[in-house]
């Protein structure tokens, strides 16, 4: 059944699979542009809840009309993350958004010390966000410190890890699933993680696959919510 204007004004909580290359802002913005277009509105509320980085994939929520009083709740449920890590090299970002800046030695690491040496992030750890994220300090993101070469003091946050489970190892590839909870960096982990193997790593993809109950297998594409928008 096709969405009315009443239906994004009371509320409406949108599962969306977020494509590579597009920050969780910019898919806000084409989402809220849509559905004032559609219906001819001057403004309407739309905001997601919780940021995926642009080299990352997967469920997005987004929460329109009252709906965005409830973005709060929805920040604070557990999310899992599929993904692949490489071994062996670090870059400033902890993704691919930078260029390799260190190389480190692998071969004393098998199958068997990944699956050891991820067992020690369970539970609740300490994490150092990237420098290069959207979090703000002193009334700017970091990433905009990170750019112009400016270094700063990042605080350790805690965060919470249910599982981290190695699902694949060929070369200096590893893949991965995490569940973890609230403000989890990803990309953080993923170079701590480096760091624990006496080595580096860093992360080469990332997808979302469920926020609490709800799963990427049921969200649209953007392409998708739009042709639903506007059809007849």
């Amino acid at each position: 059944m096709k969405n009315t204007l009443d239906d994004f004004e009371k509320g409406q909580l949108l599962l969306i699979d977020k494509p590579i290359g597009w920050s969780s802002f910019q898919v806000v913005n084409k989402i809220r542009w849509h559905i004032k277009k559609n219906f001819n509105l001057k403004k309407i509320k739309v905001g997601h809840t919780g940021t995926l980085d642009p080299l990352a994939t997967g469920l997005l929520l987004i929460c329109t009309g009252k709906m965005t009083k409830e973005i709060e709740s929805f920040q604070a449920q557990e999310k899992v993350y599929t993904g692949t890590l490489k071994l062996g090299s670090t870059t400033p970002s902890f993704d691919l958004e930078t260029e390799i800046n260190q190389q480190f030695p692998i071969d004393h690491i098998n199958e068997n010390i990944l699956h050891t040496t991820s067992k020690k992030f369970l539970g609740e750890i300490e994490q150092y966000p990237p420098i290069y994220s959207a979090i703000k300090k002193d009334g700017k993101r970091l990433y905009e410190y990170a750019r112009k070469g400016k270094k700063v003091d990042i605080k350790a946050r805690k965060v919470y890890i249910q599982s981290f489970n190695i699902t694949g190892f060929k070369n200096q590839d590893v893949d991965f699933e995490i569940h973890c909870g609230k403000g989890t960096y990803i990309r953080s982990l993923v170079n701590d993680f480096g760091k624990t193997l006496n080595s580096g790593a860093h992360l080469l993809s990332l997808k979302r696959t469920k926020i609490g109950d709800f799963s990427v297998d049921n969200a649209l594409k953007i392409e998708e919510f739009i042709e639903s928008l506007e059809a007849d």
